[in-house]
């Protein structure tokens, strides 16, 4: 198997964590990319044996320095084989109680923030006439859920601007995909969500039953484990035929449920999943 040499944006915890850990310790070359350093000596430490196959990178997807920084870095390597756009965050609450700077934090991170790393990476690999763009969508790239507008709002301009990008750059070699889990213990929706809410809230209900139905689930989240696996399949794979990889318990059926059915009884489903109706 060719050994090949991988970036990776969040690297310090999540999927991103496991797939680092995963791909050094099949002896690919793996670029970490850690916005706290302290976490990615944690990394190294948990990558043992394997740490010799890790370049830990200080990177903040959302600082024009630290990006640009990276292009400096990535000269350093014969190639870039792949980038994986992990570097993100879940930002709750309803759309009238979240303010235009809180959506725009929530941008700047799981949007932007992949805007960027990727036109950094780009130039690399259209020299080389091939790569895979590798990004980390969600199922709430597919369907909406109320209380989680911000990251719900982010993760759909992603599958938009991924869906564009492939097209874009097939005639160069370059392969870009999107990984679409469901809910896996990652800790996005603990140490990983912000949550906006006002302490008189008029949706402080509807909240409560959406903190309950996350609280219910949580028991059924699958094992990571699966999504690192699919990342170093798509890695050392020579060629993605397909833009989208949903993963997770149910995500195939919800998603092709919402596709098929009228609105009206989605809403009902929806609503009546968490006591709203």
């Amino acid at each position: 198997m060719q050994k090949k040499t991988i970036l990776i944006t969040g690297s310090s915890s999540g999927f991103g964590k496991l797939a680092a850990l995963a791909l050094a310790e099949r002896g690919h070359r793996v670029l970490a990319a850690v916005r706290n350093p302290v976490k990615g000596e944690a990394l190294l430490s948990a990558a043992g044996e394997s740490a010799g196959n890790i370049q830990l990178i200080h990177l903040d997807v959302t600082s024009s320095p630290s990006v640009a920084a990276l292009s400096a870095i990535l000269t350093e390597h014969d190639r870039i084989d792949a980038l994986i756009n992990n570097a993100g965050f879940a930002y709750g609450g309803f759309a009238e109680e979240v303010t235009a700077d809180g959506f725009r934090e929530q941008f700047e991170t799981n949007f932007f923030g992949v805007l960027a790393v990727t036109d950094t990476v780009l130039p690399f690999m259209r020299k080389q006439k091939s790569g895979k763009i590798l990004n980390m969508s969600s199922i709430s790239g597919l369907i909406g859920f109320p209380g989680l507008s911000p990251y719900v709002s982010s993760k759909h301009a992603l599958e938009g601007y991924s869906e564009s990008l492939r097209l874009e750059l097939n005639p160069f070699g370059i392969d870009v995909a999107l990984i679409e889990p469901g809910s896996f213990s990652t800790g996005i929706w603990t140490t990983g969500r912000k949550v906006s809410f006002l302490e008189e809230s008029p949706y402080s209900d509807y909240m409560q039953a959406i903190e309950n139905e996350l609280n219910r689930s949580s028991q059924q989240h699958g094992d990571p484990q699966e999504v690192a696996r699919l990342l170093v399949h798509l890695c050392e794979k020579d060629k993605l035929h397909k833009l989208r990889y949903p993963i997770g318990r149910g995500v195939k059926m919800t998603a092709a449920l919402k596709r098929v059915l009228p609105w009206r009884v989605w809403e009902r489903i929806v609503l009546k999943k968490l006591g709203m109706q």
